[in-house]
């Protein structure tokens, strides 16, 4: 869609070149470019134009409903939600993680392997492998999962079956494949029966073996298009993510690390429930998301990048043997201490994939899944932080409550808005090296949607701004003619025209 606007924020009438809205990607978004009359890009900015308000509409509600609520944010990442709040209010029931009953913990990591699986699969699969396997600027009939089920069947039959066991993962832990109900202040509402353990025994060593084919995949994918795949959308940034104790990979409950470009550590076993020292979060009139930066290096270069690319590069090892293979050839193939490349992000993606099926095997022969104390209870606090790994990245939820056990404050920085700044600096990268100086077309501009996809934007989770919707108010007579307009822009600030 072409425009020609002059405004306050375009005084020199340049062209307005808009993509609306970003699609196969979570949410409602939109990329605007400026273009000159030579088609040189002089500006690049993706924007959030979804509402959801989550952290003001929680107040007022009791604690104890949290862990329900907030996994409406999103259909793809419910669990991760859930889970993240359950770790918060477990605090407020003044129990810490390491003072969680062992067999809710255990409960709680294999509801959270699943999660991970299954929306690696469906982003990997359902979302982004037609650009990967088709081209990026292939014809609009190829870009979904049912042109890759017609022309790769297998892969994309092994995309929708890996997808389905993390649900059924998550079914037989949660009684739902989204939006189901496990974790309860202090620990977990049953334990995994029998039945419901050797069910999910079946098929694992097959989801295994696909795992390891679609890491594989992907390698196979990135290494046959070098060097371009290791430049397209690529930029050197921070990275953070959550890390065991020994160094290891960790998706579930940890340390803060982050490491600056050149991999070396600027953070390390960071206590999550201090992040307000940590992390800062900054606010653009153009965009409902916020642009977090790390407070000691300031907001013009302490921002960074979370999920799958931060993980693998941050991590010392992964805990399980075939996906820490597959983390040595990754990052041998970067050549370097940290990979930057942004269509890395698929690669790491499905590492992580094969290391949830590996963990999901070691958990199903654990019988502390099936046994033991599942709820624990201590004192009483007023506030509570849970931390954990979403698949898109590092996810926080801060409570607050009253002696009634009322909300009266919620704090949620998910991943999409870490990777905020990130994702604008690919666009803007994209847009200078593909894009500027040639006539845009339709399949020239989803490269700047492939940009967006490879960090698995979740937008619906990503926005919450009170009273700073724009809104528009056009008073029209009887002919069909404006007679008055007031506008409220995103600063909150109102305008006649």
């Amino acid at each position: 869609m072409y425009e020609y606007l002059e405004t306050a924020e375009n005084p020199e009438g340049l062209k307005r070149v808009v993509i609306d809205p970003v699609s196969r990607v979570e949410g409602h978004g939109k990329v605007s470019l400026l273009l000159d009359e030579n088609n040189q890009i002089q500006q690049a900015r993706l924007h959030i134009v979804e509402f959801r308000g989550f952290e003001k509409f929680i107040q007022g509600r009791p604690y104890w409903e949290l862990p329900v609520m907030v996994q409406r944010l999103c259909g793809i990442c419910p669990v991760s939600h859930h889970l993240a709040a359950a770790k918060a209010i477990d605090q407020l029931v003044g129990i810490d993680p390491d003072t969680l009953p062992v067999s809710a913990d255990k409960l709680r990591r294999l509801l959270h392997f699943g999660q991970v699986l299954q929306s690696h699969a469906l982003h990997f699969f359902h979302l982004s492998s037609p650009d990967l396997l088709f081209g990026f600027e292939s014809e609009i009939s190829k870009r979904s999962v049912v042109a890759v089920l017609a022309d790769y069947p297998d892969i994309g039959l092994q995309g929708v079956k890996l997808r389905k066991y993390g649900q059924e993962v998550i079914r037989m832990v949660s009684g739902k494949r989204v939006h189901g109900t496990a974790a309860i202040p202090g620990g977990m509402n049953k334990a995994l029966e029998q039945q419901e353990r050797d069910y999910l025994l079946t098929d694992i060593d097959q989801i295994i073996a696909w795992s390891q084919a679609a890491v594989e995949l992907i390698q196979k994918v990135h290494c046959s298009h070098l060097p371009f795949y290791d430049q397209f959308a690529t930029i050197r940034t921070n990275y953070l993510g959550l890390i065991k104790d020994d160094g290891a990979l960790e998706l579930y409950h940890g340390g803060i690390r982050a490491k600056d470009p050149q991999g070396r550590t600027l953070v390390d076993h960071f206590d999550y429930c201090d992040y307000t020292s940590l992390i800062r979060e900054e606010v653009r009139s153009w965009s409902y998301m916020k642009f977090p930066y790390l407070t000691s290096i300031g907001k013009d270069q302490g921002w960074y990048r979370v999920g799958p690319l931060a993980r693998v590069n941050n991590c010392d090892f992964i805990n399980t043997p075939l996906a820490e293979a597959a983390r040595i050839e990754f990052k041998q193939h970067g050549g370097d201490t940290m990979v930057h490349s942004t269509l890395a992000f698929h690669w790491a993606r499905l590492i992580e994939v094969l290391h949830c099926a590996e963990s999901i095997k070691i958990l199903l022969h654990d019988p502390d899944l099936m046994r033991g104390e599942r709820v624990a209870q201590g004192e009483k606090r007023y506030e509570g932080i849970g931390v954990i790994e979403a698949p898109r990245g590092t996810l926080f939820h801060h409570y607050q409550v009253d002696e009634h056990d009322i909300v009266t404050k919620a704090n949620l920085i998910v991943s999409t808005t870490s990777n905020n700044m990130a994702m604008n600096e690919s666009v803007r990268q994209v847009a200078a090296e593909y894009l500027s100086g040639h006539e845009l077309t339709e399949p020239l501009l989803n490269n700047i949607e492939v940009a967006i996809r490879a960090y698995d934007p979740c937008l619906s989770c990503a926005t919450h701004a009170v009273g700073k919707m724009p809104l528009q108010l056009d008073l029209i007579d009887a002919q069909g003619q404006l007679v008055d307009q007031l506008v409220r822009h995103s600063n909150g600030e109102f305008s006649r025209n």
